[in-house]
């Protein structure tokens, strides 16, 4: 019982985070897009850094360290769905968290560090939205893996 509901949390964690990505490539960044280059870059700029708060940092890391605990418990326990779960956490490690911390993270820091925001923002949204895709692709996957691993 006590292994389930780890699983479920897994599964929550990771929706969780899959939801937040998909916010920002549906309809955040489009949204900041209709303001002005350095309104958006200002909002951006204070959103970057509320995100590392701990309401999301809870849920960013948790979606990691907890299906790679459950899924490592599972497949000791001699469990199927270990190895699904720990699927999602190593999708979630190389697609959601490793992309965040080696490409939209230093992007983040390029657009804190920029002196005129409308500049930062104009070489920040692409390239940042374009690895959020990323990052919400495989934070789906993750979830829908370590959904068929709860299964």
């Amino acid at each position: 019982m006590a292994w389930t509901i780890f699983a479920v949390v897994s599964v929550v964690l990771l929706g969780l985070s899959a939801g937040v990505f998909f916010a920002f490539s549906s309809f955040v960044m489009s949204g900041l897009a209709r303001a002005s280059d350095d309104a958006a870059g200002q909002a951006m700029t204070g959103i970057n850094e509320t995100a590392v708060l701990p309401a999301f940092m809870s849920v960013f890391f948790g979606a990691l360290l907890v299906p790679a605990g459950t899924g490592i418990w599972g497949l000791v326990d001699g469990r199927d769905g270990g190895a699904w779960i720990l699927g999602g956490a190593a999708v979630y490690l190389v697609g959601t968290f490793g992309v965040t911390m080696a490409l939209n993270v230093p992007l983040n820091n390029r657009l804190l560090a920029a002196h005129d925001k409308a500049d930062g923002w104009r070489d920040y949204r692409r390239p940042w939205t374009t690895w959020n895709h990323v990052r919400t692709l495989a934070a789906v996957a993750a979830a829908a893996l370590a959904a068929v691993g709860l299964l």
